[in-house]
C-alpha cells in the first residue's frame, strides 16, 4: 500500500535502494545533493545532476521511455559521513514558476518498483525550484521526510544554500528573494550581507535577523536565552513568565517549556524556573537550549513572555532578550524593546533552522493579549 505524506510528514524508509520520480506538468530537472552532518556537501561532487549523474550511493536517472527524471538512493552505498539526501526538482523553462504546477514525488523500491510513498506539496506561487524530499539517517535506520520547500533563484539557489558552487550548476535566472514554501524552514541563497556572529555580538533591531554561524559553519551547539525587565513603577513587582514554543514544519506546535514544565525534550530545553517580581540584576527568567539534542521534527522556536498577574507592558521597563553561548557565558546577540504597548503577551524573537540546518535568530517584539503561554501558540505561530 502506497503512504501519502503531508508536508513534514516523515516515516521509515521501507527499502534498502529507493527511486525518488518527480513529475509535474511542465518539464522537469530532477537534481540529488548528498549533505554531511553540517548541512552542506563536502564537494561539488556530492551534487548529483543531468550533467553529473553519478555520486557515492546516488545516480541522476534521465527522462525516458515515459519513465520520469529521478534520483536513485542505494543506501548501502552511501558514505558513513553523509547523514541526508535531497531530491530537488527546477523548471527546465527558466522563465516559468511552480504556480498551479505543483509537482508530486513517488518514492520506488528500486528491486521491486513498487510504489512506496507519494507526496504533493501544497499551492506554491514565484518559486521556480523545490527541495521535494530528503532520504536521512536516523541511528541505524534510514527516512524519509516530505519537504515542500521551494526557492524563487532556481536550482543556483538550492546549490548555493548546500555549499556547492554556484557557478558549476546549471544555469539558473538571477537570484530573487526567497520564497519558502513551508515556514518555519525559510530557505534559499542567503542574502549578500547576511549578519552573522563573524564579527562578535549583533545588536538586532526589530525585524532584523542573524545566522548562527561564524566562517560559514554552525558556530553553537547550546545556547541560553536570557530575558529581563524591570517594574515601571518605583518598587512595584510585576510577574512576568517567559516561555518558548517549539513548532514544527507546519508551524504545529510540538511543545512548550514554561514555569509549569521546566523542561522538554529529555532536558534538550531547559527553563531556569519562574522568577515573580521582575527585581535583581542580570536576567529575568532564562531557557537553555541544546541545538543538537532537539528532535528533527522541531524547525521553529519563538521565545514569549506574558504577564500572568494581568498587568500591561506599558508597566514594564528595559525588556531584552539575550542570546548567550551556554558554554562559555559569551553574550552574542541583544534586541531591547524601545516601545511598549498595553498588552499581556509579547513575542521577543524566534529561532527557525533552515533547510541547510543553520539556525537563524530574528528579533519580533510583536504584542498580543496573551497572560499565558497556551493563549501564545496561534499567534506565535503566525509568525513564522
Amino acid at each position: 500500500m502506497t503512504s501519502v505524506l503531508v508536508q513534514g510528514g516523515n516515516a521509515p524508509l521501507g527499502a534498502g535502494r529507493v527511486v525518488v520520480e518527480v513529475t509535474a506538468p511542465k518539464q522537469l530537472d530532477v537534481s540529488g545533493l548528498l549533505l554531511a552532518q553540517s548541512g552542506k556537501v563536502r564537494s561539488d561532487a556530492d551534487f548529483v545532476f543531468f550533467n553529473a549523474p553519478n555520486g557515492p550511493g546516488v545516480t541522476h536517472r534521465p527522462a525516458a521511455g515515459g519513465a520520469p527524471d529521478a534520483i536513485a538512493v542505494d543506501t548501502a552505498a552511501v558514505p558513513a559521513d553523509i547523514t541526508r539526501i535531497v531530491v530537488t526538482a527546477s523548471l527546465d523553462d527558466r522563465q516559468a514558476t511552480f504556480a498551479g504546477t505543483e509537482p508530486t514525488a513517488t518514492v520506488r523500491d528500486a528491486d521491486s518498483g513498487r510504489a512506496l510513498f507519494t507526496f504533493t506539496p501544497p499551492r506554491l506561487g514565484v518559486e521556480t525550484a523545490l527541495v521535494v524530499v530528503e532520504v536521512y539517517r536516523r541511528g541505524a535506520e534510514w527516512k524519509i521526510r516530505a519537504v515542500g520547500q521551494g526557492y524563487a533563484n532556481g536550482l543556483a539557489g538550492i546549490a548555493g544554500d548546500f555549499g556547492v558552487s554556484v557557478e558549476d550548476a546549471p544555469p539558473a535566472p538571477p537570484a530573487a528573494p526567497p520564497m519558502p514554501a513551508a515556514p518555519p524552514m525559510p530557505s534559499g541563497s542567503p542574502a549578500v550581507g547576511k549578519i552573522t556572529l563573524d564579527k562578535g555580538r549583533v545588536n538586532l533591531v526589530k525585524g532584523g535577523s542573524v545566522s548562527l554561524e561564524k566562517a560559514g559553519k554552525p558556530f553553537l551547539a547550546a545556547i541560553r536565552m536570557g530575558l529581563g525587565w524591570e517594574p515601571a513603577a518605583h518598587g512595584r513587582g510585576i510577574d512576568l513568565d517567559a516561555s518558548v514554543i517549539a513548532f514544527d514544519a507546519r508551524r504545529e506546535k510540538v511543545d512548550t517549556a514554561w514555569f509549569m514544565k521546566l523542561s522538554v525534550f529529555n532536558g534538550a530545553i531547559a527553563h531556569s524556573g519562574d522568577n515573580l517580581t521582575g527585581k535583581g540584576g542580570g536576567d529575568d527568567e532564562a531557557i537553555t537550549v541544546h541545538l543538537e539534542g532537539l528532535p528533527a521534527e522541531v524547525c521553529g522556536l519563538v521565545f514569549v513572555v506574558n504577564s500572568f498577574s494581568g498587568q500591561k507592558f506599558t508597566d514594564v521597563k528595559n525588556a531584552y532578550c539575550r542570546l548567550v553561548d551556554a558554554a562559555s557565558g559569551e553574550e552574542l546577540v541583544r534586541f531591547d524593546l524601545t516601545h511598549a504597548e498595553p498588552r499581556t503577551g509579547v513575542a521577543m524573537c524566534k529561532l527557525v533552522r533552515q533547510f541547510s540546518g543553520e539556525w537563524v535568530m530574528t528579533a519580533l517584539g510583536e504584542y498580543v493579549d496573551a497572560k499565558t503561554a497556551r493563549s501564545m501558540v496561534k499567534p506565535a505561530a503566525a509568525m513564522l
